[in-house]
């Protein structure tokens, strides 16, 4: 019997994510809510990425990642290199791209959350594009045909890759969508963010400036 995707609606640390399960190529379902835990508790809806808009005040990095509520690793170090295609034919490959900030963003059409954040993403690659920051949406969906037309739909602009199999999602350790890795300009892990995030306020600017300068 084939084994679909699992997909549990939780609440994960400071953001509410969909949990990714794949043990084969099936379809993914639509996500269903998770029953209730075992402290009967019942489980978190993800929050919607809303919030201020940029007001124009510079914030330091570090108090900016503590307003996004983001999580830096214990220790820092140099993410993997990968090389992914695009649905345009081309192709994306990290280390291409040393020496600028990336937005690593791992997604899925069929994540509600992921679409909650989007717009606040392509407002935030637009005011910073061409600035030495890269943003890409890496798309975990089995099938990529999907892809274009929700690109066209919501009229992203930001790179998108294609992550069919997940063997990329798997080598970053990926087990919830969405989830966005911060990269260094030196190719280092700052920050780590699970579930969607306001990124188009003061905090989210100014870290961005802060890491591109």
């Amino acid at each position: 019997m084939r084994i679909a995707v699992v997909v549990l609606i939780v609440a994960l640390l400071a953001g509410g994510a969909l949990v990714l399960a794949r043990q084969s190529s099936a379809p993914e379902p639509e996500p269903q809510p998770a029953s209730r835990s075992s402290a009967g508790d019942p489980p978190s809806t993800p929050p919607v990425a809303t919030g201020p808009k940029r007001g124009g005040r510079v914030i330091d990095v570090d108090v900016a990642l503590k307003s996004l509520e983001l999580i830096k690793p214990v220790k820092i170090k140099a993410v993997g290199d990968f090389t992914l295609p695009m649905p345009d034919g081309k192709t994306f490959r990290l280390s291409e791209h040393h020496g600028k900030m990336v937005f690593l963003n791992f997604w899925a059409t069929w994540c509600e959350p992921c679409k909650e954040e989007m717009p606040a993403m392509e407002r935030l690659w637009r005011s910073h594009q061409g600035q030495g920051f890269v943003m890409v949406g890496v798309s975990l969906d089995s099938n990529p045909k999907v892809v274009p037309p929700f690109i066209a739909q919501h009229k992203l602009t930001f790179p998108i890759a294609l992550d069919a199999k997940m063997d990329v999602a798997n080598t970053y350790g990926v087990r919830a969508l969405p989830t966005s890795f911060i990269i260094d300009r030196e190719g280092r892990m700052t920050a780590l963010a699970l579930g969607p995030r306001p990124w188009d306020n003061d905090a989210a600017h100014s870290l961005v400036e802060g890491l591109t300068r």
